[in-house]
């Protein structure tokens, strides 16, 4: 069974799209409420709107199933990413806005989500940590971009609108300052979008346990707001107006990110 989709290429950066993936196993999907089983929280169409980054020599790297059979961007623990805050598990058992994801007593419970972990969980990981450590090898540098989507508005998470980009770097812990400012700098100049550095979105496990800028290894979270692209409710539509709009600066967003490297 495949777990991930790899796409291998000669530049320093590994482009990771976590939550990208739709595959729901039918053992799972037949305990799922109908409103689930719609993949309402789906980062949709991140792989569409990054298709230009495989051009561009970077590493890709796509998971085939939902964030509903596991999140892989959840530490494997289960520990919670923000404190006093809405967090959604390891294995999501609410949607975002909080309707369930099971039926009456069909969440997974410790056995199944230890065994979501070891056949969904660790091969994305294993493979992320293998290709940081490749880059390294040959280039000196590895920087690691995990590229995200949400919805504009969900209450849950934060007031209002969020902005159109928001960086993530554990508040700076996870690159070097000049990598963060590099991207701030690209985005910040976009017009008619907004943006946020660190603000209700740092960047998740993946950002946080493999951005290591003493070692060389930098990680840079995009959460992209959806009202940027798509249609934003069912049936989650791409809009091609809006991404080609958002596409470029994208673009020279990841242009930036491979030439600090370089550099």
């Amino acid at each position: 069974m495949a777990i991930y989709e790899f796409v291998e290429g000669t530049a320093p950066l590994l482009v990771s799209m976590p939550h990208n993936g739709t595959e729901i196993p039918p053992e799972i999907a037949a305990r799922m409420t109908e409103h689930a089983r719609r993949l309402p929280d789906t980062d949709w169409h991140v792989a569409r709107l990054y298709e230009f980054a495989s051009e561009m020599s970077a590493n890709v790297l796509k998971p085939i199933h939902s964030r509903y059979v596991v999140d892989l961007n959840r530490a494997p623990d289960g520990r919670a990413l923000y404190q006093n805050a809405s967090n959604t598990e390891l294995c999501p058992r609410t949607c975002f806005d909080e309707s369930p994801i099971y039926g009456d007593g069909q969440a997974p419970e410790e056995a199944e989500i230890a065994d979501r972990v070891a056949v969904y969980w660790q091969p994305y990981h294993t493979k992320i940590q293998d290709v940081l450590q490749q880059m390294l090898r040959e280039h000196g540098i590895a920087l690691l971009y995990d590229a995200h989507s949400i919805r504009s508005h969900v209450p849950r998470f934060f007031e209002g609108q969020l902005p159109d980009f928001n960086i993530g770097t554990a508040e700076g812990t996870s690159c070097a300052q000049g990598l963060e400012q590099r991207a701030a700098d690209i985005l910040g100049q976009a017009q008619n979008y907004t943006l946020s550095v660190n603000g209700r979105f740092k960047g998740g496990h993946i950002t946080r346990a493999y951005g290591q800028p003493g070692k060389n290894i930098h990680a840079i979270q995009l959460e992209l707001s959806q009202s940027t692209y798509m249609q934003e409710d069912h049936p989650f539509a791409y809009r091609d107006d809006l991404a080609e709009r958002v596409q470029p600066i994208l673009r020279q967003l990841i242009e930036g990110l491979i030439d600090w490297a370089a550099n």
